[in-house]
């Protein structure tokens, strides 16, 4: 195969004057689709995730649980994650009041921001049609249109970890600390939304600096330990108050058997999740309790259907660009953005592909920005150079393989637009074949092959992510897809192992009531077991509820000791539920001794099917 140089890309004052005027009418509509797309119908799923709705609730009735992301407003518990994404809702919620739309809003417009800050961080290597493509590829990518209409911690972070590759690209131009240290405060703040996840990138950050910033191998490696600096105090400041901050003046932390953050970081939603090794955990285990971990598993049931439909098309456009650019200068931008978005893919999917512990079908989101930018990248590049036979093979092998990958996924869901599938394969393979001689054809038949193309290309995910968007979504485990119930589709959740820990407690009126006229002159109007049951009679009553035990059950707050005296105390009205079908598989047994000294010492009322203690009688 001869080498095809791929022209580097010009400097932006250049690129700009020369911008195509269709550029701007392009970009306006592709952000407006976006937020057509993200915020049309929102409220749909109501709460969406009810544990996250209900700590932006107590955010927004409290500034210590705001900063804290505490489950409920009397600062019981935190969430299980730093609190970022959480500062954002509890700061929507106070200006638009508590409310589904308030809580969703956010992601969604995290989403268009996101379409935008990659458009603007692939523009910039590869001209504004690659970063059109990239920002469509990414609108339309299903675990996108999941996650952005949801209310998850994953929506800031994808958005962070964008603005980090953008900082990183203007960094790599001119060799400017300044941005890389930009890029690095973006990171760290990806730490604040979710934690260790965030860092899976910064291996492909810091290598594409290392290899094509234009100055010294020491000036680069001295710019790099400052933009790592960076990571650690946009990062560090926050585990450093937390930590001084003293315990008895403060919720537990969620999620952690020590009430430290550094023991959550490194532990549940840490290493264990690499291990499988989660003490607390609500399933798992060494050996993939989680699901079976392998090469493929991203094109599972469970994975494929938020991400798989162009990721074979990615691994392509990578292998080809540096095959391509192999011959380049050093400096060569084009190859450093190949480094930063095959970097990102590489290591994230490796990482989830391998981790044996607790998984999530949505994570897969964070690929979403890596696979656009390498498709809307790979196809604008190549179609430049398709009278090149190598390239012309490559974009024609590119559209083949997504055709097949497509219709391999859509047959796993048969009784969702069955003619679908059938139609994207015959209709790619012949735009495929079309391609490898488009070099050879006038421009107006090209023109309308390369249309072809990049309908079939996008037809089966962009089919698939407004089934998404136009499913309501609601409990712990969202997945992307129709509601057919079928496939790897649905709009709920599979936390079948787990019992009623995943879903939330929805109160009748009877209940709702009175918990809405029991909560005077108590700190919590009542206490249960687990942080979604509390959360669904929190955010009926609008009233703290105790979650006994965190998110799973296990962790060790309340101790029984430190229960009993609040209930000494008075300051909790209710206990809701048995607690004793509720807890993980590992972890703190507090919980369930709570609910059986509560058992043993009060007497159980039904209301609404719900049992109830009353504590102070």
């Amino acid at each position: 195969m001869t080498a095809v140089a791929i022209p580097a890309a010009r400097p932006r004052r250049r690129v700009d004057a020369g911008r195509p005027r269709w550029v701007r009418p392009a970009l306006a509509v592709l952000l407006v689709g976006t937020t057509g797309l993200y915020l049309v119908d929102l409220s749909a799923s109501g709460w969406a995730n009810a544990f996250y709705s209900a700590a932006a609730q107590a955010g927004a009735q409290s500034g210590k649980a705001w900063f804290f992301g505490s489950s409920d407003a009397a600062n019981g518990i935190t969430v299980d994650k730093t609190p970022a994404a959480l500062w954002v809702m509890g700061l929507s919620t106070r200006l638009f009041g508590v409310n589904a739309w308030s809580v969703l809003a956010p992601q969604a417009l995290m989403g268009v921001g996101s379409t935008y800050l990659l458009y603007a961080t692939v523009r910039r290597t590869s001209g504004a049609a690659a970063g059109l493509l990239a920002g469509t590829v990414l609108s339309l990518t299903p675990a996108a249109a999941l996650i952005f209409r949801f209310n998850n911690p994953d929506a800031l972070l994808v958005l962070l970890l964008i603005a980090a590759a953008y900082g990183t690209v203007r960094a790599i131009e001119k060799a400017g600390p300044g941005w890389l240290a930009l890029a690095g405060v973006a990171v760290g703040f990806g730490f604040l939304a979710k934690m260790l996840q965030a860092f899976l990138v910064l291996p492909a950050l810091g290598l594409a600096y290392l290899i094509a910033a234009p100055t010294a191998t020491g000036k680069r490696l001295l710019h790099l330990a400052g933009a790592l600096g960076a990571v650690v105090v946009a990062a560090g400041w926050y585990v450093a108050v937390v930590a001084l901050w003293p315990a008895a003046d403060r919720p537990y932390i969620g999620g952690s058997q020590d009430n430290s953050l550094l023991g959550l970081t490194f532990g549940y939603n840490g290493f264990g999740r690499i291990t499988g090794d989660e003490t607390g955990s609500v399933g798992g285990g060494r050996g993939g309790g989680w699901g079976t971990t392998g090469l493929f598993r991203l094109f599972s049931s469970e994975m494929a259907g938020g991400i798989a439909w162009l990721l074979p098309a990615a691994l392509l456009a990578l292998g080809a660009g540096l095959w391509f650019t192999r011959r380049a200068p050093r400096t060569d931008r084009s190859r450093a953005a190949l480094v930063i978005w095959g970097g990102w893919l590489l290591v994230t999917a490796i990482v989830f592909s391998y981790m044996g512990g607790i998984i999530h079908p949505y994570y897969t989101v964070a690929l979403a920005p890596a696979v656009a930018a390498l498709v809307g990248t790979a196809a604008v590049q190549l179609w430049r150079l398709r009278h090149d036979p190598a390239a012309a093979g490559v974009l024609s092998g590119g559209l083949a393989l997504t055709a097949v990958t497509s219709y391999v996924l859509l047959i796993r869901e048969p009784s969702w637009q069955p003619w679908l599938a059938p139609a994207v394969l015959v209709a790619g393979l012949l735009a495929a074949v079309a391609l490898f001689f488009v070099g050879r054809l006038p421009r107006t038949a090209a023109r309308g092959i390369a249309v072809l193309g990049l309908v079939t290309l996008l037809a089966a995910s962009g089919a698939y992510t407004i089934a998404t968007a136009a499913t309501p979504h609601s409990g712990a485990i969202p997945s992307a897809g129709p509601s057919t119930g079928r496939g790897f589709g649905g709009g709920g959740f599979r936390g079948g192992m787990a019992g009623g820990l995943l879903g939330t407690a929805t109160p009748g009126t009877t209940l709702t009531a009175l918990l809405k006229n029991g909560g005077s002159g108590h700190t919590w109007v009542a206490a249960t077991v687990g942080s979604n049951n509390a959360a669904g009679y929190q955010l009926a009553s609008g009233l703290p509820v105790l979650a006994v035990g965190g998110f799973n059950g296990t962790d060790p707050y309340p101790a029984l000791a430190q229960f009993q005296q609040y209930v000494h105390n008075g300051q909790i009205h209710y206990f809701l539920g048995d607690g004793l079908l509720m807890q993980g598989s590992s972890g703190s047994d507090d919980a369930r001794q709570v609910a059986a000294w509560v058992a043993e010492h009060y007497r159980a009322t039904t209301v609404d099917g719900v049992t109830v203690y009353d504590l102070t009688t």
